[in-house]
């Protein structure tokens, strides 16, 4: 892969270490990850030791000091060893970025530096059973008693959710009220009420502890709340998504460099009626096609993070991008799969985990239907 235009020498140095790391630490305990469903705590604390955890949040709140570039590289290093089972972008770049830009300066204190050493792991609680995309539906509650905030309800399908320290729940603190009613509540796993459904049993991202959440008369105090006032939740989920969005364009071109690495290699390799696979013209116009694709969809990717490192990443922007990026990984993926035979279709070769994860990437942060939506408001 080329470097990125956006890459500098600090974050090229950034690039080795992270990638050592993801070669040491995640590729040699894939299929463990996948067994157990979940990565081991220890992994988090070695992260956070190494400075990788919170890159892009500030050092007066134990973070790297860095920008968006840097979680960029660890998840673009992540998926060179095709590694989805580490809930780390997730983390580091949503749910610290959720108390950093709204929580009080006593959260942030309290909270920030402790997801930076891998002390505390992080998830956000927003899908529920029967509310998919439509957050303006949830049902989930937290009414006032007293000091408190009692939370009723219930989530599924959340990242980390098996191993998290900390929740930011999407509830309703007026019930009453679509959009308006919606506020965000941090919530501590060990408080009473709150209790882990069982890890689910996915199509990909076999690794990754993706579980359902409960919370059961869960009492939290008020000062819990995430933002001045209640009632914001809604805006701060929208200003929130674009760079959840561009985290998951950011795993699907990555994808499709690695997808076309691999049938490169395996191709040349391997031999059929006394030919390399990759002699035959199929191959090779295949193989051309999944070249051009990647190197388009990097170069928009690139775009989309210089903008957003200014700060001029629009909101139709990015959602071309998320929707754009993982439809394109999943056609690259599958075509990669053809071209492995029966082989593809094995799960010891890493192709066929990068067809089964990528599927998901259509359907998370806003299903792709959802973001051609958002682009077609702004035509």
């Amino acid at each position: 892969m080329a470097r990125p235009s956006w890459e500098t020498d600090d974050l090229s140095a950034l690039r080795e270490m992270a990638r050592a790391f993801c070669e040491k630490e995640l590729a040699p305990n894939i299929e463990r990850y996948n067994a157990q469903k979940h990565v081991d705590r220890e992994l988090w604390r070695k992260a956070g030791e190494l400075g990788l955890l919170c890159m892009s949040v500030p050092e007066e709140y134990g973070g790297g000091g860095g920008t968006f570039a840097h979680e960029a590289v660890l998840i673009e290093e992540q998926a060179r060893v095709v590694d989805s089972g580490w809930g780390q972008s997730l983390h580091n770049g949503i749910i610290a970025h959720y108390i950093l830009a709204y929580g009080s300066e006593e959260q942030k204190k309290k909270w920030l530096p402790k997801m930076a050493s891998g002390e505390v792991v992080g998830a956000i609680a927003m899908t529920e059973p029967g509310t998919g995309s439509d957050l303006q539906a949830v049902k989930t509650k937290a009414i006032k008693d007293g000091d408190d905030y009692v939370i009723d309800g219930s989530k599924t399908f959340i990242t980390n959710g098996a191993e998290c320290d900390l929740v930011i729940v999407v509830v309703k603190t007026d019930p009453s009220e679509g959009a308006k009613g919606i506020s965000l509540v941090l919530v501590e796993t060990e408080r009473e009420g709150f209790r882990r459904g069982r890890v689910l049993d996915k199509v990909g991202l076999k690794g990754q502890d993706t579980a359902e959440l409960f919370f059961d008369g869960v009492r939290v105090p008020q000062s819990n709340l995430l933002g001045e006032k209640e009632g914001t939740g809604f805006i701060q989920l929208m200003n929130q998504l674009p760079q959840e969005r561009l985290i998951i364009a950011v795993s699907a071109v990555a994808s499709m460099e690695v997808s076309l690495a691999k049938t490169l290699e395996y191709t040349k390799e391997r031999e059929a009626f006394n030919r390399r696979v990759f002699d035959f013209q199929n191959t090779k116009f295949k193989l051309a096609e999944v070249a051009t694709e990647a190197h388009v969809a990097r170069v928009f990717l690139d775009d989309c993070i210089e903008k957003h490192l200014r700060g001029e990443l629009d909101i139709p922007t990015v959602a071309m991008a998320k929707w754009w990026t993982t439809d394109r990984a999943m056609s690259v993926a599958d075509t990669c799969l053809q071209l492995f035979g029966g082989y593809g279709y094995m799960n010891e070769y890493p192709i066929a985990r990068i067809w089964a994860d990528n599927r998901v990437q259509m359907i998370f942060g806003g299903t792709n239907e959802i973001m051609k939506d958002i682009i077609s408001r702004s035509l």
